[in-house]
């Protein structure tokens, strides 16, 4: 959603299997994401959290997949595809300046915004479009990667979520990075 995007190609290195060492994705997202639930990952890239994120909402589940890099969704869908995930995910190109997410308003139990909202030219904007989209009571985990982003910056991000009708919730532990959750008013 801005100007210094994460490049396509290096989608390939979040995907890594290495990364799971550190960031293991079904362990931060399974106190949030159960069968039947509708999720969304906001920045997914090649799917390191999407395709996690559609195994635990199950066969019942959805998740909707939005980037900004037609070639990082691409990729995603190849992965789920073999993965045999597809039917459950949803995939979207959104613009610059918007997620494109209008349509889901009221109706995703959980979101993800993982190493992106430093990305975005608009965070007030993309937590609005989040913000609507969530269900009142439903979550977003947010985390941002300490290497690209001082805490006084993700508190000032927090207070943006804050404005868009989120309260903060637990303070989960993810490597490298600030990270909350975030509970929809």
């Amino acid at each position: 959603m801005a100007e210094s995007v994460c490049p396509w190609w290096a989608g390939y290195l979040l995907a890594s299997p290495i990364r799971k060492l550190m960031q293991d994705p079904e362990k931060l997202l399974h106190p949030h994401v159960k069968p039947g639930m509708r999720a969304l990952d906001a920045g997914c890239a090649m799917g390191f959290f999407s395709l996690p994120m559609a195994r635990l909402a199950g066969t019942s589940g959805r998740v909707v997949c939005v980037d900004l890099q037609e070639k990082m969704i691409n990729s995603l869908k190849r992965r789920a595809t073999r993965a045999g995930l597809v039917g459950r995910m949803e995939f979207r190109v959104c613009s610059p300046g918007s997620l494109m997410i209008d349509d889901l308003a009221g109706s995703i139990d959980f979101a993800l915004a993982f190493a992106v909202v430093h990305e975005t030219p608009d965070p007030g904007k993309f937590f609005a479009e989040i913000g609507n989209a969530v269900r009142k009571g439903g979550h977003l985990l947010l985390a941002e990667p300490a290497g690209h982003v001082s805490a006084d910056a993700f508190q000032k991000t927090l207070s943006l979520a804050r404005n868009s009708g989120f309260h903060t919730g637990e303070l989960p532990a993810v490597w490298k990075s600030y990270s909350c959750v975030l509970i929809k008013d």
